[in-house]
């Protein structure tokens, strides 16, 4: 088991499989692909109900019937009741390509015309199918539909274009038509009898009498490609929806036999499926742009207009960097669109706005992708000043200016930053102060410049008197960061030169050369490190006030794409294209973990409290999610994470959270952690005077005996705890068990383990006189071994944290039996006036410290 395991994948909406609508009661939800994983929308508010499992490969085909879910995958198919699968129906030798809900039935068919008919009712009894249609040799089928009040027959469409009208109860084919000399892409029934409209790959569209044969009506798309999805209004008003592999949806009056209106800019991509509710004027749309659209036909014109929708990016990410403590992922993609992913709820999920784009494209008769900004190469945010200017910077693609964007509104910000230079070239890196008032940017012709956010105008540039151009730096500029207290800015070039500027005065302090040009680096403020990466892919790390390498770390085989530190600067994170992420131990000077993936990661970033990374792969449009399996384990070393040889090959996130997740089963992560081996966890052998020391255990762990009786109400207890016959203690067990060894045991139970041990101990039937001799009472005597245990622990000022969770937890248990015993009322006076003791010295610690933050937080800058 590594330090990061898998935990789910966010960004998807959909794919290019069509999607599948029911109606259960008064709500009506929506069944989505999203590559080897479905997921469910409640389609009043577009929010995510249900995420189903992970399917060995891709769904190719979907449909749904109450809580019953069917994915295609390969030659096979997956029947789901809600999220558990309870079937596989594998009868096909080939790939499956369309699925059709069929009264009590699903009919499926694969690439070579077979037809099967599967009971999904009866499934208790056989899972094998109930009826077999072989299509002919030269029909090679491309959609298939049943056309209402016709019983137990379906419309078959092919490539070659003609139709087929098959009895699947007799298994004849009753007739065939002839069709248009083209290919069909897709077939609909309509809410009047014996009509259907067809769609064909040259963009017409035939509205069809298949009682008689003949054709109503026929419209063509005005657009080049294949008419790919369609739908009939049902409320009474006569329009038909076409979706064509442009991206654009038109509606057509089949009264007026005329186009009525257009959705130039509906998707960006190949529209996948379209469905109008059932006697609503709303509209579904899905595409391969990975959205999911509803359009309502409320306007005075009888025009659609966008009612919500749901939209990942429809190309794969960039840059990423996590934002708001952790909660929200900052993501730029090569579609042009800056988005913010919430990792807690993902309907919160959202794109910046580039203000009115929609509006000007429609001014300039020009594509919305065409209005936008060119993609994020490098972008920068700092919290520090979010509600009260612009707090993101960002630069693009051969772009010589660069933007800032406002989160509080989610919106592009009113200042573009130009770089005041003769010769204007693109902008290449970006920072932002610790104070969040300076935004520095570097160009590609070696300019640095500061700007101030708040109003946009220049503070100054960066110059070495050096460089013959009157630049920064003789070449690129790849990056750029600043320390916490503004005191020096870091610039690095492309040739290997790297600068540490005075920050106010801008005057070059100190400089020195990497010898190979450099590719990325990443600063640390709290330590003072730079990390930086150059083409001979190594990592080295620099103390930029003493100016000399710190450490040296190799390890990776191609170019490397990404790199940052924890928050605490204890890790270095580093990926590549070969497919590797490694886990570097900046104190150990050592790797300490090392994964392999199938897909290369491009960009990483780790929260700030490291328990969820980030990653973005090549042609892959999510965001992948690892959580710290450390944070919850409770495990205090990394031994067997890693050697620094082996390297542990993972698969990719999920859709669906990974079982066993903190998300999924956090009581069970918390509750029943198995018991780590503290063999090889460091140890003082002597305590340095007047040192309190931690017990290096995860905060969840000492916490939650804290909060154990909410974590236990939440789990319900079948059963309440019984007197044991002879109390299970491990003290009496063990008489010679030194205080070292004890306090490793009781790290090592988990916080249930422990609290059952506690409870053991408890007197239940107190009748007794309080006189009575302690010997007689064996509870009453493990009670006084702990009261001295935790006394000589306290005084000791060892695992400090955990102690006193314990003693909390000690208390609330055996609190009204210490009150009741004269001999352990004195032991725990005595316990007290050490508390009181140590307690003392470890608040003069913290009080000069609260006295400053409290001074500077009063303080305006």
């Amino acid at each position: 088991m590594g330090i990061f395991e898998p935990f789910r994948a966010i960004g998807y909406i959909t794919t290019n499989v069509p999607f599948s609508v029911q109606r259960l009661g008064t709500e009506t939800f929506v069944t989505v692909s999203v590559g080897k994983a479905w997921q469910i929308y409640n389609c009043a508010k577009l929010s995510l109900v249900l995420v189903g499992p992970q399917l060995p490969k891709k769904i190719r085909a979907l449909t749904s019937y109450r809580e019953y879910t069917f994915a295609a995958y390969g030659s096979s198919i997956a029947v789901f009741k809600r999220a558990h699968q309870v079937a596989t129906w594998s009868r096909h030798g080939a790939k499956v390509n369309h699925l059709l809900l069929f009264g009590a039935h699903i009919l499926s068919v694969d690439v070579e015309g077979n037809i099967f008919t599967w009971a999904f009712k009866e499934m208790d009894k056989s899972l094998a199918p109930v009826g077999h249609v072989m299509l002919e040799d030269n029909f090679t089928p491309s959609c298939i539909m049943h056309p209402d009040t016709y019983l137990n027959k379906i419309i078959v469409g092919s490539q070659e274009g003609s139709l087929q009208l098959w009895n699947v109860s007799t298994k004849k084919k009753l007739y065939e038509f002839k069709g248009w000399k083209s290919s069909i892409s897709c077939c609909v029934s309509s809410p009047a009898l014996d009509v259907v409209g067809i769609g064909c790959a040259d963009g017409k569209i035939h509205v069809h009498n298949i009682r008689y044969d003949e054709e109503i009506v026929s419209f063509s798309h005005s657009t080049r490609g294949a008419v790919t999805a369609l739908s009939f209004r049902t409320d009474g008003q006569p329009l038909l929806a076409s979706g064509g592999s442009s991206g654009v949806i038109s509606i057509w009056n089949l009264e007026k036999r005329r186009l009525q209106s257009i959705i130039r800019e509906a998707h960006d991509c190949s529209i996948t499926s379209l469905h109008f509710f059932a006697n609503e004027p709303v509209l579904m749309s899905s595409s391969m742009d990975n959205s999911l659209k509803m359009w309502i036909f409320d306007t005075s014109d009888g025009d659609p207009r966008l009612l919500r929708f749901r939209s990942g990016h429809s190309a794969p990410p960039l840059c990423i960097k996590f934002y708001a403590n952790g909660r929200h992922i900052l993501s730029a993609g090569q579609d042009r669109a800056f988005r913010l992913f919430s990792v807690i709820q993902d309907q919160q999920s959202r794109e910046l706005s580039q203000r009115h784009v929609s509006k000007r494209a429609k001014k300039l008769r020009l594509k919305e992708e065409e209005i936008k900004l060119k993609p994020v190469i490098a972008f920068d945010v700092a919290e520090i000043r979010q509600r009260d200017w612009c707090n993101v910077v960002t630069c693009h693609r051969d772009t010589a200016q660069a933007y800032v964007w406002r989160l509080q509104n989610f919106v592009l910000g009113e200042h573009i930053l130009t770089p005041c230079t003769e010769n204007q070239t693109p902008v290449k890196a970006c920072t932002i102060s610790a104070c969040g008032n300076f935004a520095i940017l570097g160009t590609a012709g070696g300019w640095i410049e500061r700007f101030n956010l708040q109003s946009g105008i220049s503070r100054g540039s960066y110059l070495d008197a050096l460089e013959g151009k009157g630049a920064a730096h003789d070449g690129e500029v790849i990056g750029l960061a600043c320390d916490s207290t503004n005191t020096i800015m870091v610039s690095a070039g492309y040739h290997g030169d790297i600068k540490v500027w005075d920050f106010k005065g801008r005057e070059l302090k100190s400089r020195w050369e990497i010898g190979n040009s450099l590719v990325k680096i990443v600063y640390h403020r709290a330590n003072g490190l730079l990390a930086t990466v150059a083409d001979d892919l190594v990592i080295r790390l620099y103390d930029v006030i003493a100016l000399r390498m710190v450490r040296k770390f190799e390890g990776h085989t191609d170019r490397i794409t990404d790199m940052c530190f924890s928050d605490d600067g204890k890790w270095l994170l580093t990926s590549s294209m070969d497919g590797s992420l490694r886990i570097w131990d900046v104190i150990l000077a050592r790797q300490i973990d090392a994964l392999q993936v199938d897909v290369s990661i491009t960009a990483l970033s780790l929260s700030p409290n490291m328990d969820v990374l980030a990653t973005t792969h090549v042609d892959q449009n999510g965001v992948y999610l690892w959580v710290n399996q450390a944070m919850f384990s409770g495990s205090a070393n990394f031994e067997s994470y890693g050697s620094g040889n082996e390297v542990l090959s993972v698969k990719l996130p999920s859709v669906a959270p990974a079982e066993g997740s903190p998300e999924n089963d956090s009581e069970k992560a918390i509750l029943d952690a198995p018991l780590q081996d503290t063999s090889h966890s460091t140890k003082l052998d002597k305590q340095i005077p007047d040192l309190v020391t931690l017990s290096l255990l995860p905060k969840s762990q000492w916490q939650s005996l804290i909060n154990l009786d909410i974590i236990k109400a939440r789990n319900k207890p079948i059963e309440p705890p019984k007197k044991p016959e002879k109390a299970p203690f491990f003290l009496p067990s063990i008489p010679s068990l030194s205080v070292s060894a004890f306090t490793d045991y009781i790290k090592s139970l988990s916080p249930s383990a422990l609290d059952m041990e506690l409870r053991m101990l408890q007197v239940i039937d107190d009748d007794d006189d309080d006189d009575q001799e302690m010997d007689k009472r064996p509870e009453l005597y493990f009670i006084e071994l702990l009261l001295d245990y935790f006394e000589h622990e306290i005084s000791c000022r060892n695992n400090f944290e955990f102690i006193q969770a314990v003693i909390r937890l000690f208390l609330k248990i055996h609190g009204e039996t210490i009150r009741r015993q004269s001999k352990l009322q004195d032991k725990a006076r005595k316990l007290l006036e050490v508390q009181s003791a140590v307690w003392q010295r470890v608040d003069k610690l913290f009080q000069s410290t609260r006295c400053m933050v409290t001074f500077l937080s009063n303080s305006q800058f």
